[in-house]
């Protein structure tokens, strides 16, 4: 595999990011198709929120010139553990063609090592339940599930 580009994202980012962010068995249901003359105002008002927030950051993975990954990385001060500073990983996704190649693994340890850099001690993320081949692929890479996660919609 060539070396892949990890960098912020780009409003021009946004409509394969959405496809990336749908082409998957449990999101496709809560995920908007990604034409980009037919993008939900919420998606464009969401990338303008991240993109306007310092703790926030949309990566996108590109190898060749094309997007085949992406992930959002937030920056959260806290007073637990001593005031530790965190980073939470969310919305990691791989391009169905690029998986099972070293791409997801390389995007996690970039992401680890911008959080180091920034002066993060802890790393967290949350993941559906139903994803046992996420739960392998986190495992791996030292993640450890040691907290259950509760939503509420809203």
């Amino acid at each position: 595999m060539a070396e892949p580009i990890f960098r912020l994202a780009s409003r021009a980012d946004v409509p394969t990011i959405l496809r990336l962010l749908a082409d998957d068995d449990i999101a496709r249901s809560r995920e908007a198709a990604a034409d980009p003359q037919q993008i939900d105002p919420a998606y464009w008002a969401a990338f303008e929120a991240i993109d306007a927030d310092p703790r926030n950051e949309l990566i996108v993975a590109e190898l060749a010139g094309q997007i085949v990954g992406t992930c959002q990385l937030t920056y959260t001060p806290s007073l637990s553990r001593r005031g530790t500073e965190r980073m939470t990983i969310e919305a990691v996704r791989v391009r169905a063609d690029q998986r099972g190649q070293g791409l997801g693994r390389r995007m996690m340890a970039w992401s680890l090592d911008r959080a180091r850099d920034r002066g993060c001690r802890l790393a967290q993320l949350t993941t559906d339940k139903r994803r046992s081949d996420a739960h392998r692929f986190y495992a791996g890479l030292g993640f450890q599930a040691t907290h259950e996660g509760f939503k509420i919609s809203l």
